[in-house]
């Protein structure tokens, strides 16, 4: 065991970076990752968005900077990566951006350990494999800005049912966002919320005392977990 230990703490090559720097490494650019996505996750605004994408911000540094510790000092092995990067061709498009994380994880692996960089490849499998489990435990990347989309349509006494729907929903929401309003003369006013709950166990009782109001009819409650890419 300690022998196992004395080889992944001595560098793989002469100059190369030993055990402690490519741990280092790892811990930098996995803090690094996490806060671009942090503040990715925060300053986003577009409709939008995808919690795998914010992941892949995260662990695509710590990639990246093993890739790079498996070429360093060597221009034959940077040529070999561009050549396998030829040689990957995948059938059908990789849609979730996380996919893309796991096949460079692989080529990573691949390539130091078909350029006896042991300790790089060892080291960076556990960091990379303990970075997307963190992640994972963490729940990195979802935004609880809403969790339900609510639609009606007013009838009647327009801004007297307003008044009467807010105070409503600010009962069963921290959050309430008008997303869309759209009036029509003849059949009422279109309305379309979006709602941060306080409960989400009560989303059927939120409707059901919606649907009692006066003036309000087609009363629709959608719940979904997270925002999602769209």
């Amino acid at each position: 065991m300690n022998d196992l230990f004395n080889t992944l703490a001595r560098p793989d090559w002469p100059g190369a970076p030993d055990g402690r720097a490519v741990l280092f490494m790892i811990l930098l650019a996995f803090t690094t990752g996490m806060f671009i996505g942090f503040v990715y996750m925060w300053t986003h605004e577009a409709l939008s968005y995808s919690r795998t994408f914010v992941g892949a911000l995260a662990v695509m540094p710590v990639i990246v900077s093993m890739l790079m510790a498996s070429m360093s000092g060597s221009l034959l092995v940077a040529f070999g990566l561009l050549a396998v990067f030829g040689v990957v061709r995948f059938r059908n498009v990789l849609k979730d951006t996380r996919d893309t994380s796991y096949i460079l994880w692989v080529i990573m692996e691949g390539l130091a350990i078909g350029t006896t960089r042991f300790s790089v490849a060892v080291l960076a499998g556990v960091g990379i494999g303990c970075a997307f489990l963190i992640l994972r435990v963490m729940n990195f990347g979802v935004r609880n800005r809403y969790d339900a989309v609510l639609s009606l349509r007013i009838t009647g006494d327009v801004p007297a049912q307003m008044v009467l729907l807010k105070s409503t929903l600010k009962r069963h929401a921290m959050r309430l966002d008008l997303a869309s309003e759209r009036r029509s003369t003849t059949e009422g006013t279109d309305l379309s919320y979006r709602l941060l709950l306080r409960d989400t166990g009560r989303s059927s009782e939120l409707q059901a005392e919606l649907a009692r109001l006066e003036g309000l009819q087609n009363v629709s409650v959608y719940m979904h977990e997270d925002e999602a890419e769209i």
